[in-house]
């Protein structure tokens, strides 16, 4: 099968399950995001095995933060739903558009000692999509104009997220961080970017900025 359907279909499935449990918010949101963080938890001790206990205790963090992050945010205001599917938009059309531009116009290298497949290209892509799509979020929901100077930060914060699991994954010599999704590997391959995405964002929510 070919292999951009298959990653294009899990995909959906993912968007769709994700948005069914944010829009629900309360404790089906909140069960769908401790289910996320545990399976990340799970995929890095996986990872880091032999690496010593300050590995373990730092995926720990690493899968707690972020989930705190995303209740947070949906729960804490009328506008809640608005910022975290903000957050998603964010997360999912840097990775949509990286992919696309990369494999459309790559020529440099962003990083070939931690992801060869990565080029600088891609990363404009990444990010020009999320500003844009970022972008029209805000203003069609009345969402505070910061995030339209948040969005392009916070799409290259995405992009360094999934180069920090990069690299840990050619330390561990692994391809995938799991095999759970047809497509696409583990769970942390997908949420590498959301992680400081949904940080950063909890961040400017509680200073005022979203």
């Amino acid at each position: 099968m070919n292999e951009l359907f298959v990653r294009t279909a899990t995909g959906l499935v993912l968007i769709a399950v994700a948005l069914l449990a944010a829009v629900h918010g309360g404790n089906i949101f909140a069960v769908f995001v401790a289910a996320i963080a545990t399976a990340m938890f799970y995929e890095w001790t996986r990872l880091v095995r032999g690496w010593g206990a300050a590995w373990y205790a730092g995926g720990f963090i690493y899968a707690l933060i972020p989930a705190l992050s995303l209740l947070w945010i949906r729960e804490r205001d009328l506008n809640g739903l608005d910022l975290l599917l903000w957050v998603f938009i964010i997360t999912w059309s840097t990775d949509i558009g990286a992919y696309f531009a990369g494999r459309r116009f790559g020529r440099r290298k962003l990083a070939p000692s931690i992801s060869p497949g990565k080029t600088v290209e891609g990363l404009y892509g990444g990010i020009a999509a999320a500003t844009l799509l970022g972008g029209a979020w805000v203003l069609a929901n009345g969402l505070s104009t910061a995030l339209l100077l948040l969005a392009p930060v916070l799409a290259a914060a995405a992009q360094g997220g999934d180069l920090f699991e990069s690299g840990m994954k050619r330390r561990a010599g692994l391809k995938d961080s799991g095999t759970w999704l047809p497509g696409h590997g583990g769970v942390l391959d997908r949420l590498d970017g959301l992680v400081p995405v949904a940080v950063l964002t909890a961040l400017a929510q509680l200073v005022g900025l979203a």
